[in-house]
């Protein structure tokens, strides 16, 4: 095993004459501690706002990657607080759904939030067509003598 390793590391791993212990002494500097992992985690997903620089379906989908990966180091996220954590993490254009959500009885699974949200994401783009088509058409109104 020695001679298989980078030169930049041997110099940092103890000797030993077994195996096992070898295997331990160089596995022990690159494994990272998982209260420091879950910890940058938590503070990567507190601080996640979508800002319509990539689609709501990749925000969504990354902050379910992060609450996953949470789970793994047994810091268990309920899906309600993660669905509620995702609404509150999108822009105001989105108040109107939210509002939506939030007066509805049945509480939505992250995958119907994800569903609604790619919906309302192409809503909201075909709003904005409309808009920036009625302003650079007076409001849609016809002049005088155009038919």
């Amino acid at each position: 095993i020695k001679p298989h390793i980078s030169q930049s590391i041997k110099g940092s791993i103890p000797s030993s004459n077994k195996v096992k212990n070898y295997m331990r002494a160089i596995e022990e500097p690159f494994v990272s501690s998982d209260k420091a992992l879950a910890s940058t985690l938590m503070n990567k997903l507190s601080g996640m706002k979508h800002n319509n620089s990539r689609s709501v379906r990749e925000h969504i989908m990354e902050m379910r990657d992060i609450a996953a990966r949470l789970k793994s180091l047994e810091f268990e996220i309920s899906e309600s607080f993660l669905v509620n954590f995702i609404l509150n993490s999108l822009p105001v254009e989105y108040g109107a759904f939210q509002i939506s959500y939030n007066t509805q009885k049945e509480k939505w699974s992250i995958y119907e939030l994800l569903i609604m949200c790619v919906q309302e994401e192409e809503r909201l783009k075909h709003g904005k067509v409309e808009s920036a088509h009625l302003a650079t058409h007076k409001g849609g109104q016809k002049k005088k003598g155009q038919k």
